[in-house]
């Protein structure tokens, strides 16, 4: 993929920075680590700093001292999953902060609004999320807003502007997935989002409609699946056609102390790295692993130490985006089944290991 700010290898993981930042490290250290992409967050932004406020200090990229693409959300689900109170009618969504109650209006609109603001390279939507698990109707209500605010974004994307991506919904109902997607392939936007998932069904059924709704797209533009997940969740969607994620889980759980590895997962507060010199993952070669060996990281953790969530951060952001890179390799040598079994094996086998 091609913006303004450079060019975006896919498939992609993009590291999350919600409010302008990806939590614990710089801007040069994702680009030490090789990101290409971050993402951030409308209604955040809206609400702190706020947009209007980032456009005079020369737009998101300068305020945040990053230089390559950025993504934004519509803010559609933390509405969905933040608001404290929300009200929702075919204009938008009526809802109070979750930072001072105050009240604020977010529909299509003002979505746009505050992304061409931002200067984002790739705008979502506004989109309506829905809760699992959803009455068919209801659903069926959402997908109808979901068509409505789309065509609005649009309707109001001045030239000029990023790409505008539309986002899927309808549940976990196939039938309604496809309507949604073919909804907004007829709207030609520039990319299409898998939206609504990750929301407490079971990894299975998740892939089944990722599956079922893959057909309706087009070959020929990305694919995105919002909030998603785990490698191994990674690496089966990039098998049914997802060419783009987004997800807390590297960050979230590197402040937790659970690290991602090669052969597993790594619990770094256990006592068996107490004394262990070796480094994380023998074989990464990021910072982290580079200088510094589990029982420091164990060390730092224990301790509370700042640096200790710096590190941990390093690292799982490194190994995510080293495993897009070894996906990419794999699909270019059309290897891509092979990898997926032995990727499976390797963290199968330690993970035994790691839960007992």
């Amino acid at each position: 993929m091609e913006t303004a700010h450079g060019g975006i290898e896919t498939p992609a993981f993009m590291p999350v920075g919600t409010q302008a930042s990806v939590k614990a490290v710089s801007p040069e250290e994702l680009e030490e680590i090789g990101a290409e992409i971050i993402l951030a967050n409308t209604y955040h932004l809206y609400l702190r700093p706020g947009h209007s406020l980032i456009r005079r200090l020369g737009g998101l990229h300068r305020f945040m001292h990053w230089s390559r693409p950025i993504l934004t959300d519509s803010g559609g689900f933390q509405v969905y999953s933040l608001a404290r109170l929300r009200t929702v009618s075919s204009d938008g969504v009526v809802f109070q902060s979750h930072i001072d109650g105050s009240r604020h209006f977010l529909g299509p609109e003002k979505a746009m609004e505050i992304q061409q603001a931002l200067g984002s390279d790739i705008m979502m939507a506004f989109d309506e999320c829905v809760p699992f698990p959803a009455a068919y109707d209801d659903v069926l209500d959402a997908v109808k807003r979901t068509t409505l605010w789309a065509e609005r974004c649009a309707g109001c994307k001045e030239e000029g502007s990023g790409a505008l991506f539309g986002i899927v919904q309808g549940g976990m109902f196939p039938d309604l997935r496809a309507l949604s997607a073919r909804e907004l392939v007829a709207l030609d936007f520039d990319g299409y989002a898998l939206g609504g998932l990750s929301v407490g069904e079971d990894a299975a059924t998740r892939l089944a409609v990722i599956q079922a709704t893959r057909p309706f797209l087009p070959e020929d533009k990305p694919v995105y699946l919002m909030g998603v997940g785990t490698p191994a969740d990674l690496v089966e969607a990039v098998c049914l056609g997802v060419d783009m994620f987004d997800c807390v889980m590297p960050t979230r759980n590197a402040r937790n102390g659970t690290l991602f590895t090669s052969t597993g997962r790594v619990t770094i507060k256990n006592a068996r790295y107490t004394d262990d010199d070796r480094p994380l993952d023998p074989n990464c070669g990021c910072y982290t692993c580079r200088h510094y060996s589990r029982a420091y990281l164990r060390h730092l953790f224990m301790a509370r130490e700042l640096l200790a969530y710096r590190l941990n951060t390093i690292h799982n952001l490194a190994y995510y985006i080293d495993l897009m890179r070894a996906v990419r390799e794999a699909l270019r040598t059309e290897q891509m089944a092979l990898f997926r079994e032995t990727f499976h094996q390797s963290q199968g086998i330690n993970q035994k290991k790691e839960d007992t």
